[in-house]
């Protein structure tokens, strides 16, 4: 049951979504509708600790980072993968987003930062590059990636 809630929820944000470029607009729009202390956000947060329970979700674990891709392009979200990760503490490997990225920051404890950023959605356009980074305790990190696409660099 919850693999389905998730696929609808992230149906539902990429739909929101839609053509938008991926840009500040885009994150400032995603974090009024879909707020941390609103229910999609809420939810969300409670499907991917259900999901890593069920075991269905972030089936994979390297570093010390826990994650997996959830929905490929095609799917439930269109045009864009899902991934999920979780991360505590850590500074995870160097990639390009060569489409962009929409990311959700859900915190699961204390009070953590993915690359400095508080709770709630980020938006990095088309060729943003980083190590992804989570402080002051752990966190969710979901993020939908236009066609999938993301390039390890191994820097």
């Amino acid at each position: 049951m919850s693999k389905e809630a998730f696929e609808e929820i992230v149906r539902e944000i990429a739909e929101l979504v839609g053509e938008a470029p991926l840009d500040a607009a885009l994150a400032e729009r995603l974090n009024e509708d879909c707020p941390v202390e609103g229910e999609t956000f809420r939810r969300l947060g409670q499907l991917c600790a259900e999901g890593e329970g069920d075991g269905w979700l972030m089936q994979r674990e390297a570093g010390g980072i826990r994650f997996g891709r959830a929905v490929k392009p095609g799917g439930a979200a269109g045009r864009f993968s899902v991934d999920v990760v979780r991360m505590a503490d850590v500074v995870g490997p160097h990639h390009v987003h060569t489409q962009g990225e929409i990311g959700a920051v859900l915190p699961v404890e204390g009070s953590p930062r993915f690359d400095g950023l508080p709770a709630g959605w980020y938006v990095y356009p088309p060729g943003s590059a980083h190590h992804p980074t989570v402080s002051g305790g752990t966190a969710y990190v979901l993020y939908l990636l236009p066609e999938g696409a993301i390039e390890f660099t191994g820097r």
